[in-house]
């Protein structure tokens, strides 16, 4: 069943929301900078980031190395970034955080690493919000074998969470547009976000 949906997924959704992602992100990351994908999965979004921006160059690390990818991906162990402190301009996770025990930790470990982080992930706000991300989070990674806690944060989480880590937002996107209408009702209404965050003492 989760093969089914997920192939259903990938041409219904997957190419759009990557085309529409990569513009939101590519927007974001700063001029020849050096970009490391945590959690980049196959790169193809990566890939597009590059072709709108061959300014820019990304490298990639996940706990699941996929056959094949579009771009450099290193293995980690999901808790660790592998390499040294200020390695990176600037680090990104693309739907990853919700799919750790705690978020917290990598975006420590990001900070280390790198001089921003781009974050597109999701605000648990509003009406029916926790089953509603379940069934896209499912849908959209069960078939990859991805891990799935469902843990969503709050906007008062997030916000507390780049308090705590010295990290300050300095560009949010609150409305991606990743599904057309009348999907979009449903399945955007501020559930999602693209954002910049940079480290308070290089702001």
């Amino acid at each position: 069943m989760a093969t089914l949906v997920g192939t259903l997924h990938g041409t219904l959704v997957h190419t759009r929301r990557v085309r529409i992602l990569a513009d939101r992100l590519a927007a974001m990351v700063p001029p020849g900078a050096r970009v490391l994908d945590v959690g980049c999965g196959d790169g193809a979004l990566d890939r597009l980031i590059m072709e709108l921006r061959p300014d820019v160059n990304i490298e990639g690390i996940d706990v699941l190395v996929r056959p094949n990818p579009k771009i450099h991906v290193k293995h980690f162990d999901g808790t660790e970034i592998p390499y040294p402190d200020a390695s990176f301009d600037a680090v990104m996770f693309v739907d990853v955080l919700h799919h750790t025990a705690n978020p917290a930790v990598l975006l420590r470990e990001a900070k280390r690493v790198g001089r921003i982080v781009l974050i597109k992930d999701h605000c648990k706000e509003g009406f029916l919000a926790h089953p509603t991300l379940q069934i896209m989070d499912w849908v959209g990674n069960a078939h990859h074998g991805v891990s799935l806690p469902y843990n969503y944060w709050s906007r008062a989480q997030w916000t507390a969470a780049f308090k705590k880590l010295d990290l300050k937002v300095t560009a949010i996107n609150e409305r991606l547009g990743l599904y057309p209408a009348p999907v979009s009702w449903v399945l955007e209404r501020g559930l999602h976000f693209a954002a910049r965050i940079d480290r308070a003492d290089a702001a």
